[in-house]
């Protein structure tokens, strides 16, 4: 009996923090039958305790059986205090402690909301994002078709749209003069960029890396002032055109210090020797966006 009793008290301990009304008035009973049943269990203990004062030959085997009572009743009594001290709490705080979890639960549902709304929109965002940059490449591909194979290639990477350009379409060698073909190449890349204001245009000269001998072309002392010049070059002709925004564009020199290919040979070193074009999306509204999340 002291077993079923033990094990109903902690099915109510683990129940007791959600409990219902129903509930309740259970536990207020059984707590009523503990009660009960220690007093009760007390009078057997004094029983025993008699029995065994009493009958001296039976006395191993009642002293065993008070012990077993004794252990019992102290496991029941640390059950019944608290019992006592949930009906307690129960008592003064259950009302709230539900209310204050179900106001918990609905901010949370409410934050989980707002942020899959977020998220699906920035989802959106990327997946715009990734088809203008395809439409891009398409477009820039189309435009510039008339030069590839000489030294030109539009490729889309990590987000970004690169048209390489090798120098031997854009520039003699050790200048940063272009060429008339090399131009041409350029206006018809800047026809396209005029049609997507929305995107930063990098120019980066590159060279090998054989040294800058004597005075080439009245003043370059080394491949950074090289790399640099030609990149500049490359910005003065598409700022000529007027749909395109001048904040948009930016020159950088980058000197032999990011080569595509070797340089211990002539093909290699070729290869080396360009502009590379680098459009890339303004990601502010999306940074944002981001960091909302």
């Amino acid at each position: 009996m002291i077993k079923k009793i033990t094990l109903s008290l902690l099915g109510l301990t683990l129940l007791s923090s959600c409990v219902t009304r129903k509930l309740y008035n259970e536990l207020d009973a059984q707590y009523k039958n503990c009660m009960e049943e220690k007093d009760r269990l007390s009078d057997e203990i004094h029983m025993y305790k008699d029995k065994a004062e009493n009958a001296e030959t039976s006395n191993g085997s009642l002293q065993s059986q008070l012990e077993k009572a004794i252990e019992e009743r102290d496991k029941l009594s640390v059950l019944y205090n608290q019992l006592k001290q949930n009906y307690s709490d129960l008592e003064s705080n259950s009302d709230a402690a539900i209310k204050a979890e179900i106001e918990r639960l609905n901010k949370l549902k409410g934050d989980l909301s707002e942020r899959t709304s977020r998220v699906n929109e920035l989802e959106r965002k990327l997946a715009a994002q990734d088809a203008n940059l395809k439409r891009l490449k398409e477009s820039l591909s189309k435009a510039l078709y008339a030069f590839e194979g000489k030294g030109l290639t539009v490729e889309q990477k990590n987000g970004k749209v690169y048209v390489s350009m090798e120098n031997k379409l854009l520039f003699n060698s050790g200048s940063w003069a272009v060429s008339n073909e090399g131009r041409n190449a350029v206006e018809e890349l800047g026809k396209v960029l005029a049609q997507n204001p929305e995107i930063a245009i990098l120019i980066e000269g590159h060279t090998d890396n054989d040294k800058i001998v004597g005075n080439l072309g009245g003043g370059i002392n080394n491949n950074w002032d090289l790399s640099t010049k030609r990149a500049t070059a490359i910005v003065n002709i598409l700022e000529q055109n007027n749909g395109i925004d001048k904040k948009n564009l930016t020159a950088a020199g980058r000197s032999q210090f990011s080569p595509i290919a070797s340089n211990s040979n002539a093909d290699g070193k070729a290869k080396n020797r360009r502009i590379e074009v680098i459009l890339t999306p303004k990601l502010d509204e999306i940074s944002k966006m981001l960091n909302e999340i």
